[in-house]
């Protein structure tokens, strides 16, 4: 796996990976609009699109419907640097006409202990992960 990274001015960078996908990142000086998400940020929308993508995959191949599907995040850090995340909470919203808990759940369960390599690189540092769920029927 290969990318590169460009810096534009302030603290304001892209990143391109070897297909070519462009992810801008910033953290703004002096309170000017930002040109892209924080580094952290965007670790922790990694997170939550890791174990998306597995959740989703499961879920197909289930042959389960999926009306709407999102996640919310929210991650605390460490107070001293380096301010590492010490713990993030994960929120999964299915909305499904044919999916239980159940499945939801295990999709979960399976991507959060077997397939997100991001998950387990947040695990490894030390950095607790919760997961909640629920289902709207639709």
């Amino acid at each position: 796996m290969d990318a590169t990274l460009q810096f534009h001015g302030g603290h304001h960078f892209t990143g391109t990976d070897a297909k070519g996908m462009v992810t801008h990142f910033d953290a703004p000086l002096d309170g000017a609009a930002p040109l892209g998400a924080s580094p952290m940020s965007i670790m922790l929308q990694s997170l939550a699109a890791c174990t998306s993508v597995d959740i989703v995959d499961i879920l197909h191949k289930k042959r389960k419907t999926i009306t709407a599907f999102s996640v919310r995040i929210h991650a605390e850090r460490a107070e001293d640097h380096p301010k590492v995340f010490t713990s993030a909470a994960l929120h999964f919203t299915l909305t499904s006409p044919d999916a239980a808990m159940s499945d939801l759940e295990r999709c979960i369960e399976l991507s959060q202990e077997k397939y997100c390599s991001v998950a387990a690189m947040f695990k490894r540092s030390g950095c607790e992960l919760v997961t909640t769920a629920e289902i709207i029927v639709a």
